[in-house]
């Protein structure tokens, strides 16, 4: 057997699996499914030392091939890490269970009764790199959701992948599910992704998590529907009526609370009327810290660190400890250089002024628009969602943090007493 027929073999025995395993998840109680989750949570808290060896075995071959700063930091495990994890399913045993819940109902004058009943997707497949922990957090997810889930991981996180794995299928076992509810993908082959893309007998969704070149690659190939996140390129704006302290903490904390999350702030914009006394702090603050300053002819007047800026900037994801900032004239001109430049991921403004407020989360099309708070919290754990599967930058189905009630469609139920249609 050559190399593609055994690979196609192996992905199409793993899609067979996923695709009965959804019909069971898809009438499970939630009792069952909550019981799968706690106790995959009490395999993970554990297992811990297992976990944490192999994330140490992925930590070191990614170190030996010199892996970015930003993507060793997400593939990195502590004991905190971990405990987040397990904190995280337990959060999603807690949610409400979507599946079966009425949408809307309402009758006709015909007598005829109509509901609209959310379902489960069916099978979902996630493909993602280097951060391990959205192996538990997707399969939380896709379980509590009642789909049936394909994980991917990249292969920096082959070992902390399969760990995870073990776990999350302890609990499905113990709970008398099946443990192919959870599957990852047992190869480091890319050609996997290939196929995986193709499987559209099987796979119902596919959630890409990932930098741009994968994101790209699986638009470009998929036969399957998408729940597309292409890039976070954030910005924070500082309005006129911006309080100089609450930016300064807002500015600062978006930025540099963690650079490697999709919610980081990659461009500051300031406030010409204001450029005077709050672009010198504010860009102070962030070279103190440690980050490096790229900025317009204003910007660089302020402080002598402060770098040229290129146009390439403003469209750039940094993920890294480097931001962009531009003087700006006036409300019109922030959102003008964010709809030109971002990513419609996920943009901040810091004002007193609830009139320019309202102006900007009318105007900027972004999934999430934030005011007077950092673009950190562009997460699904922090909207209550117990966790995420990502964040949809499209606009078909879901946009933004795509957790349970994302992960399910919706059919009609009608109840007659004997109607034709005349």
């Amino acid at each position: 057997m050559n190399h593609d027929t055994s690979l196609n073999a192996l992905m199409t025995g793993i899609g067979r699996q996923a695709r009965a395993a959804a019909k069971v998840l898809a009438a499970a109680s939630t009792e069952t499914k909550n019981a799968a989750l706690l106790a995959a949570a009490r395999s993970i808290r554990a297992h811990r030392d297992e976990i944490l060896a192999a994330n140490r075995e992925d930590v070191a071959e990614a170190e030996r091939k010199s892996l970015g700063g930003a993507m060793l930091d997400r593939l990195v495990l502590n004991e905190a890490r971990i405990e987040a994890m397990a904190k995280g399913l337990d959060e999603v045993a807690a949610l409400t269970d979507p599946v079966g819940q009425e949408m809307a109902r309402w009758s006709r004058p015909n007598g005829l009764d109509i509901a609209r009943v959310r379902v489960p997707l069916g099978v979902i497949g996630i493909i993602y790199e280097s951060r391990p922990n959205v192996t538990a957090d997707t399969g939380a997810l896709c379980l509590k959701s009642g789909n049936a889930a394909i994980l991917r991981g990249g292969s920096e996180s082959f070992r902390s992948t399969a760990a995870i794995m073990v776990c999350l299928q302890e609990g499905l076992r113990e709970a008398g599910l099946p443990a192919e509810a959870v599957q990852s993908v047992p190869t480091t082959d890319r050609a996997a992704v290939g196929v995986l893309l193709k499987m559209s007998e099987f796979i119902d969704v596919i959630v890409p998590r990932g930098g741009k070149s994968l994101i790209e690659r699986v638009i470009a190939e998929s036969r399957i529907p998408l729940f597309q996140h292409l890039e976070g390129n954030n910005h924070t704006y500082v309005h006129a009526a911006a309080d100089l302290e609450m930016a300064r903490k807002i500015v600062v904390n978006a930025k540099l609370r963690r650079t490697g999350v999709c919610g980081a702030t990659e461009t500051l914009l300031v406030d010409k009327a204001v450029a005077g006394t709050h672009l010198a702090p504010l860009v102070t603050d962030l070279l103190d810290a440690g980050c490096e300053v790229r900025g317009d002819g204003a910007t660089q007047a302020v402080d002598r660190r402060v770098l040229g800026v290129a146009e390439v900037d403003w469209q750039t994801e940094y993920l890294d400890a480097i931001i962009a900032v531009k003087v700006v004239d006036g409300l019109d001109d922030a959102i003008a250089h964010i709809e030109r430049f971002g990513s419609h991921h996920t943009d901040a403004i810091v004002t007193d002024d609830a009139a320019a407020a309202e102006a900007f989360l009318a105007a900027v099309d972004s999934a999430i628009v934030l005011v007077n708070a950092s673009t950190q919290f562009a997460d699904g754990g922090e909207f209550g969602m117990g966790a995420e599967i990502g964040i949809s930058t499209g606009k078909l189905h879901a946009r933004g943090p795509v957790g349970v009630e994302q992960l399910t469609s919706f059919k009609y139920v009608v109840r007659g007493t004997g109607q034709v249609r005349p």
